[in-house]
């Protein structure tokens, strides 16, 4: 019965993910999950966090400020992080090809592996009077 419930709250974790337009922290989605297993805990989130990511099924992206946040696109693909509001926006693929096409004919060697992140000011952040000035 126990692996049930467990089985529950994860499918709970992993529905909200997928269904989600930004990229959630733990705590976003425990508090989603807890609407719906109002005594589930935070280490149970985490728990089915770490196994959803082991399953290849969802991305945790570490940044260094900040916590963890959760992608269900799994692929290859660049972010972009607004300095002003926190958001986390997905970049367009064709960035990601004119990159990887540059470094591999630059590389002296084999790529095996890479992390980019865009940091800026988004766009919606940039239509508030407030952060014009400033920018």
């Amino acid at each position: 019965m126990n692996a049930t419930k467990n089985s529950k709250k994860r499918d709970a974790v992993r529905a909200f993910i997928m269904n989600s337009s930004t990229h959630p922290t733990a705590d976003e989605i425990y508090s989603h999950v807890k609407t719906e297993f109002p005594k589930v805990s935070l280490g149970t989130v985490y728990r089915n966090l770490n196994q959803l990511e082991e399953a290849g099924e969802i991305k945790r992206l570490s940044f260094t400020d900040g916590p963890d946040h959760y992608d269900r696109d799994t692929s290859i693909h660049y972010h972009y992080i607004c300095r002003k509001c926190g958001r986390i926006y997905d970049m367009p693929s064709g960035v990601k090809e004119a990159i990887v096409n540059a470094v591999k004919s630059g590389a002296p060697g084999t790529v095996e592996s890479h992390d980019l992140v865009f940091y800026g000011v988004c766009s919606e952040c940039l239509k508030k009077p407030e952060i014009k000035d400033k920018v």
